[in-house]
């Protein structure tokens, strides 16, 4: 899979994408990530890349022009908006993508980007989360990280990947693992029982009460659609 990301500041990414699964991916030659620097396509002797907004306001926007000249030839990837103005980022749309062969995220920044180029070079619109960010590279790592993990041979067991949180709309049951007790907290005794029929059952049950405790949003949709 190939990930361009078009971004003013591309220094960002050299930590993110060089540790972890991230890396393992790009190792496994079954992930690409290409940075793009949105500055090389400014306009003018200084490069420019944003100015004020028509009608007034505080803060400056990102120009359609350089936008455009940086997706320009991207036409067959999925081209994403990072912004707080589109739709929350979920697991189905990590699960999506992680299918696709070639996306392109573009991370916004200041006020957010001339609405023209949106229009009319952009798929989809996404967000971590109704908060706001200095620009969208911070989300654009998450989505990286999100779909490469998804990617054949990446983890080492990928049966992990069904049966972690929002797999059937519920969160993940809690997990133990050595000492049996721990500073006096011992682990519930059924997980120690080895009898498999009650440790599923006790999963399902947690996995119930957890989101109900915890995200009782979810519950709207359990049992899932189909």
């Amino acid at each position: 899979m190939h990930i361009a990301v078009i971004t003013l500041f591309p220094a960002y990414f050299e930590g993110p994408l060089a540790v972890g699964t991230v890396a393992r991916a790009v190792a496994a030659g079954v992930l690409d990530v290409e940075l793009v620097a949105l500055r090389e396509y400014g306009v003018g002797n200084h490069r420019q890349v944003d100015d004020a907004p028509f009608g007034g306001g505080a803060g400056m926007v990102l120009m359609a022009g350089p936008l455009t000249d940086a997706v320009e030839g991207r036409e067959d990837s999925h081209r994403v908006l990072l912004t707080p103005a589109g739709h929350r980022l979920d697991q189905a749309t990590l699960d999506h993508w992680a299918t696709l062969d070639s996306l392109t995220l573009v991370c916004g920044r200041y006020e957010g980007v001339d609405e023209r180029f949106t229009e009319a070079s952009i798929d989809e619109e996404v967000s971590l989360g109704d908060y706001v960010l200095a620009g969208g590279e911070a989300a654009a790592v998450s989505v990286i990280e999100g779909v490469a993990r998804l990617l054949p041979g990446v983890l080492g067991n990928p049966a992990s990947i069904e049966i972690e949180s929002f797999r059937d709309g519920l969160l993940e049951e809690p997990q133990y693992t050595r000492p049996a007790v721990f500073r006096d907290r011992p682990v519930p005794p059924v997980l120690l029982s080895g009898d498999h029929g009650r440790i599923a059952a006790w999963r399902a049950e947690q996995r119930i009460e957890r989101t109900r405790s915890r995200r009782p949003d979810l519950l709207g949709e359990y049992p899932p659609r189909h």
